[in-house]
């Protein structure tokens, strides 16, 4: 292993520019993860003046807004976070398998990290556990893996 050459990224936020993209459906939900994302960039080096936070209307915009957020802004990562709890209908099922997809498809296609934080829960008291109660908070999460993730791809060149 010595003379393995490894490419890792660091935790560092300097200078990086993201975009937020936050679901106003649950937004009771939502706002924590908001915030848990602006505080992990912050901590971590980001200047807060180059974060931009930009509502959508549900968890279901999220990749639509998103492929337009990358191709107008050019961030150098996006957060995605929402929340999306099981009802009694199917639903849930549709929309959160559907967002997952087009999140990933995004990133996929665009080549710009993208953090999931959109929660995909049971019930209220799961959301509040994932939005910063004994959980951690699923924003800020987000935000970290994306941080990593840009200092990875810079690595690769």
């Amino acid at each position: 292993m010595s003379n393995s050459t490894i490419i890792e990224g660091n935790l560092v936020a300097t200078g990086l520019q993201t975009v937020i993209l936050a679901s106003r459906f649950n937004s009771f939900i939502v706002d924590q993860l908001v915030a848990g994302a602006l505080d992990c960039l912050t901590r971590h080096g980001a200047d807060p003046a180059q974060q931009t936070v930009v509502w959508v209307p549900g968890a279901w915009e999220i990749p639509l807004v998103a492929q337009r957020v990358i191709a107008t802004r050019k961030p150098h990562a996006v957060v995605a976070v929402g929340c999306v709890i099981r009802g009694g209908t199917d639903h849930y099922a549709h929309v959160s398998a559907e967002v997952q997809k087009g999140i990933a498809q995004v990133s996929w296609q665009t080549g710009v990290p993208i953090g999931n934080g959109v929660l995909t829960v049971e019930s209220l008291e799961q959301a509040i556990e994932r939005a910063g109660s004994k959980m951690g908070n699923k924003g800020a999460e987000a935000a970290l893996a994306v941080v990593e993730t840009v200092n990875v791809l810079k690595g690769l060149g």
